[in-house]
């Protein structure tokens, strides 16, 4: 059971770097994941996943809602200003706020709503042009921004390290900027290093194709 096995691995990194069994969230990301895959995890009975798109969550998870009550699901890909609205309503977090017109838009939304997501600041750790997130030298400005002039809590970092890079150098900067802000959730980690992720400290890590198989392109969701 490959969700069990996750869960096991995730237990014992836990152990391994002197932390509280429990003490790391496992997202099960079901981006482009069709639905039947999705239902056997939630009847495993695991309860938190990550999405990368505000329409596609749109159109799964308020039907899983119904059935599922107590399922949270975070966005863990970017989001547009004009998609705010809609996510602050169908997300228990989001992990990529990553520049200060999304940080105005969100202040605005919650205002509005009167309840706010948990926030995490991406973070372009590896300074990729490509890559969204913000730079490691404005991180601790974002930070004092989002929470100062927009009000906004912010929860921890997000980070996505570059693929021809050791992780664990990006996991290592990403805890010190976390700590150096008084943020205690550091989202990091996949499923091809959340061990490494765990022992500097994340708090969230995001699983799919260890959990779910290798994502299918174009399916009906």
């Amino acid at each position: 059971m490959a969700l069990l096995d996750i869960q096991q691995r995730i237990s014992a990194a836990e152990v391994k770097a002197s932390r509280p069994v429990g003490s790391v969230q496992l997202i099960a990301v079901s981006k482009v994941q069709p639905n039947e895959r999705v239902v056997e995890v939630l009847q495993q009975g695991h309860r938190l996943f990550g999405e990368n798109r505000v329409q596609e969550a749109a159109g799964k998870w308020p039907d899983f809602r119904i059935a599922y009550r107590d399922v949270q699901v975070h966005l863990i890909g970017p989001l547009q200003t004009n998609k705010v609205n809609q996510a602050v309503e169908l997300f228990d977090a989001i992990h990529t706020v990553d520049r200060q017109k999304l940080a105005k838009k969100l202040a605005d939304a919650v205002q509005k709503r009167g309840e706010c997501p948990e926030l995490f600041i991406q973070v372009n750790t590896g300074e990729e042009p490509q890559k969204a997130g913000v730079l490691p030298a404005e991180v601790d400005s974002f930070v004092k921004t989002c929470r100062e002039t927009y009000d906004l809590k912010i929860a921890g970092l997000m980070v996505i390290p570059p693929m021809n890079e050791e992780p664990s150098l990006h996991f290592a900067l990403l805890a010190k900027m976390a700590v150096r802000n008084g943020l205690s959730g550091l989202s990091m980690g996949m499923s091809s290093d959340f061990e490494r992720a765990i022992a500097l400290g994340a708090t969230h890590v995001r699983v799919g194709s260890a959990i779910f198989g290798e994502r299918v392109a174009g399916v009906n969701l």
